[in-house]
């Protein structure tokens, strides 16, 4: 029966397609490449494989395909569709960044096509060559699928402008992000400051350039200090995987005075482990998060985290996004960085060492 349905929605498309005459969006699917290089090779500008451009001339020839004045100014004359490819074990991060994400696309009239990957792994392939015959004209990325190869790879063959939220040593590609190794080490020396020489740190998504470039920070701010003992535990930015870590470092036969949590969940999890051994946060724990969601400020007591403006980092990544699916001109070899300030904010979850 399944495929039943897909054979007659083939027809039926090949019909309405007959009626209407081919499009822009026809001849992407059928070379299957992006609708933006299907207007750079009839328009005969920016970079594209020789391949490519065979597969598009092809699509063109076999659909009969007509070049018009409107197809010639793709982005003014084609729906603005941008694609969101997500898989974030981060419930509140990603609540913030789809608001961020909304936003700025109702105010620049962009339609948002989503596909979502499970438990931080990316979508499948099918789904995201779907994604590609979509018609979108860009796709945004959201950590930690900016540095998936597979996911860069399929985009990427098909020509489409990708930005890259969080995203570290990507080519071709938009990247925006925080400096995370700067804003973990600030927050280091915080604890540091507030007299704690024993600190456990939780480590986020081992496969995530952010989470070894917050270790990193982390070791850097402990080297500057004589006599700080740590204790390094495996997390994976999910709220269960900081209960683990938490009964790991709590647990220990010298537990520490002061924990850092790569992010707000795993924090979170961290006061819970305390509160079931009844100790009391801050007085005999200073626990410490990462990213200010709104996981942050709903315990108590609320957390003392590195802000990381999630909402206003997926606004500047679609902003930049548009802009280069107007322009026209991919992103250099190298891409794009675009760095964005962090803060320390300091609540009630920290204190100095009793």
């Amino acid at each position: 029966m399944k495929h039943g349905r897909g054979r007659v929605r083939d027809k039926s498309s090949e019909g309405e397609r007959q009626q209407r005459g081919a499009t822009v969006i026809d001849v992407a699917a059928r070379a299957g490449v992006s609708a933006m290089t299907v207007s750079r090779v009839i328009n005969g500008q920016g970079r594209v494989k020789a391949e490519t451009r065979e597969a598009v001339e092809k699509a063109i020839a076999e659909l009969a395909y007509v070049p018009n004045v409107a197809a010639r100014s793709l982005v003014r004359s084609t729906e603005l569709r941008i694609g969101v490819v997500y898989s974030n074990p981060s419930a509140t991060f990603m609540s913030d960044f789809l608001t961020g994400v909304y936003e700025e696309a109702s105010a620049r009239g962009a339609r948002l096509i989503l596909v979502k990957g499970e438990g931080g792994q990316p979508p499948s392939e099918e789904a995201l060559r779907e994604l590609v015959r979509s018609g979108v004209l860009g796709v945004l990325v959201t950590p930690p699928l900016g540095e998936s190869p597979r996911v860069l790879r399929i985009l990427g063959e098909a020509g489409l402008p990708i930005a890259a939220v969080g995203a570290y040593g990507t080519t071709g590609v938009i990247r925006v992000r925080i400096d995370d190794r700067k804003a973990a080490c600030e927050i280091t020396r915080l604890l540091i400051g507030l007299g704690h020489r024993r600190i456990g740190f939780i480590l986020g998504n081992p496969d995530q350039a952010a989470s070894a470039e917050r270790m990193a920070g982390f070791h850097e701010a402990v080297r500057e200090v004589e006599g700080v003992e740590t204790m390094v535990v495996a997390g994976d930015y999910r709220y269960e995987s900081g209960l683990v870590a938490g009964e790991q470092l709590l647990g220990s036969e010298n537990p520490p005075t002061a924990i850092f949590a790569s992010n707000d969940e795993m924090a979170a999890a961290v006061v819970s482990v305390a509160h079931r051994r009844q100790l009391h946060v801050p007085d005999e724990l200073t626990v410490v998060g990462f990213d200010d969601t709104t996981a942050a400020v709903m315990l108590w007591p609320p957390l003392t985290t590195v802000h990381q403006p999630v909402h206003r980092l997926a606004k500047e990544a679609l902003g930049l996004l548009v802009k280069e699916i107007a322009s026209g001109s991919p992103a250099t070899a190298d891409g794009r960085d675009v760095i964005l300030d962090h803060e320390i904010i300091v609540r009630q979850s920290s204190a100095p060492l009793a």
